[in-house]
């Protein structure tokens, strides 16, 4: 069948479930997926879904299309992410697909895959597109076996045997309706955390507000709930459980490259001069922080499969990116886990009686803006945009990082454009010591974008 190559994107498949991501799509990509375990010589692939009212006849379709190649089907349920990637370690398959829309709105869903141990993106995304178009899957005479099993135990039993709290936390979590919710009441009261729990029923349609803790107004419930119950942190999960959004005791939300300081410090303590990756999108108090607490700081691409592929090939210990998603290397897997990192968090927080808001607020702050976003005609005019403005831009006395987009670092602060690997727009974002540096910086950036493209609307 004809499958719109507009869903096979950077980091997974993504689409509207009643237009590109139909169940037969997915029953095809199922196969195309299947042959390639079948010419790699793997035997297993373990599949879950996320809480979308789509989920089940998408599993339906893609179980059928994996064994149609006769590989073998194992299928451990409505999981968070992370519960997915853990069991192709813990079931000793290393290949996996998450069936999950993440943070998109209820219509969409996609799939999220693991071959070999590693996440496929990029071109072993695009290559499945081609495996389809030139007609290369794999029949079998014999469909692959389908079992179904229930890893969620064990990996609640592998964190809670890792992460021990000093004292008890009295905490507030918010799961937006989304699979976290199958776990996490689990994992705190193992934790022994005096808990408030927001949304944790899974609804597919998200009632309550949209699970997405990189936006503002979702935060809102939580940030309410932490200072009526005077919480000590508040915690908040995206739909499939792989990023993690924090409220400290007096309601401030700590953004991911923040709480990234405070993971950096406590792993270096153990492990000094351990290599810590950060994406582009992140302020540069963190790879000060990092330098300071005796680490190697290193910036790369933006996206969860960028950041593991980067972990996998340096050694690093930790990674983490503006979006949400952390990394733990050290005494974990190196995948992307909102859960383990919440563990985390807590169990940094337990050694203090400090309130979190003082050990934040004693990071160093500086001026910024939030992700700003300049929306596109089409999917695809991102990327044209941005090889134009590489080659055409000069930012006199920065220094250029041109890995994803261009980021421009000068003595007082920074800019950043790059193309969005979801969605046909750019994202833009500036950080400066000083409001006058601030308004400097975005001045050059807007000259150098309209010298690209005039006609774009330009949200600063």
């Amino acid at each position: 069948m004809s499958i719109s190559p507009a869903i096979f994107r950077a980091y997974d498949i993504r689409g509207v479930v009643t237009d590109t991501l139909t169940p037969a799509a997915v029953e095809t990509i199922g196969r195309a997926f299947g042959s390639e375990c079948h010419d790699r010589g793997i035997h297993s692939v373990v599949i879950a879904r996320d809480g979308r009212l789509s989920g089940p006849d998408l599993v339906a379709a893609l179980i059928a299309g994996i064994r149609s190649t006769g590989v073998q089907v194992i299928n451990i349920g409505m999981v968070p992410t992370p519960v997915l990637y853990f069991a192709t370690i813990h079931l000793d398959t290393g290949c996996g697909i998450m069936v999950t829309g993440s943070h998109n709105p209820p219509e969409y869903n996609g799939l999220k895959m693991v071959v070999g141990g590693d996440a496929l993106f990029g071109e072993g995304i695009t290559a499945l597109h081609t495996r389809v178009v030139e007609g290369r899957l794999h029949d079998s005479e014999t469909p692959g076996r389908l079992t179904e099993t229930d890893v969620l135990p064990d990996y609640l039993d592998r964190i809670l045997g890792d992460v021990r709290l000093e004292r008890p936390m009295r905490i507030a979590y918010d799961c937006g309706n989304g699979v976290a919710g199958v776990a996490a009441p689990q994992l705190f009261d193992g934790l022994g955390c005096e808990s408030s729990a927001l949304f944790t029923e899974v609804d597919g349609n998200f009632p309550n507000h949209h699970p997405d803790p990189a936006k503002l107004a979702n935060l809102e419930d939580l940030i309410r709930v932490v200072r009526e119950k005077r919480c000590e942190v508040g915690l908040a999960f995206d739909g499939d459980g792989d990023r993690v959004g924090v409220v400290d005791d007096q309601g401030n939300v700590i953004w991911p490259d923040r709480q990234m300081v405070l993971f950096a410090r406590d792993v270096l303590t153990r492990n000094p001069g351990a290599r810590i990756i950060y994406d582009v999108k992140c302020s540069r108090v963190l790879p000060a922080a990092i330098t300071e607490a005796g680490g190697v700081p290193d910036m790369w691409k933006t996206g969860h499969s960028f950041i593991k592929a980067r972990i996998k090939q340096t050694g690093a210990l930790l990674g983490g990116e503006m979006s949400g998603h952390m990394f733990f290397k050290e005494r974990w897997y190196g995948f992307d886990d909102a859960l383990y990192a919440a563990a985390r968090l807590l169990e940094i927080l337990s050694r203090t009686d400090r309130p979190a808001s003082e050990l934040f607020g004693q990071i160093p702050n500086s001026i910024n803006t939030p992700e700003l976003n300049v929306k596109l005609h089409r999917d695809g005019a991102q990327h044209e945009f941005i090889e134009r403005f590489a080659g055409a831009a000069s930012f006199e006395g920065a220094t250029l990082t041109t890995i994803d987009g261009v980021r421009a670092d000068y003595a007082d602060g920074w800019g950043l454009v790059r193309a969005s690997n979801t969605t046909p727009s750019l994202v833009i974002r500036f950080e400066a010591d000083t409001e006058a540096a601030l308004k400097r910086i975005q001045d050059e950036f807007r000259v150098a974008i309209k010298a690209t493209d005039s006609h774009l609307a330009i949200p600063f």
